[in-house]
């Protein structure tokens, strides 16, 4: 786990988490409309779930709404030269 923690801290969990749920939304829609199981989209929530709950447990005092543009911001800080 201490391998894992120093790459993915628990606001790139967070975004990752946010990001990943958004983005399955389309994906269990189309599958509805088209009458299939969404199963991928089920995998990717349940990811997304895994996220999101492992940045609130790592994060200390967890997050609050308002927390989560910061971590946004933070997370592509980051990567910006």
């Amino acid at each position: 786990m201490d391998k894992l923690s120093k790459y993915l801290d628990s606001d790139m969990a967070l975004v990752l988490g946010v990001v990943i749920a958004l983005l399955s939304i389309p994906s269990i829609l189309s599958a509805m409309t088209d009458g299939r199981a969404p199963r991928v989209s089920a995998l990717m929530i349940l990811i997304a779930g895994a996220l999101i709950i492992f940045a609130i447990q790592t994060h200390p005092g967890g997050y609050q709404i308002s927390d989560v543009p910061h971590a946004f911001v933070v997370v592509v800080a980051r990567f910006m030269p």
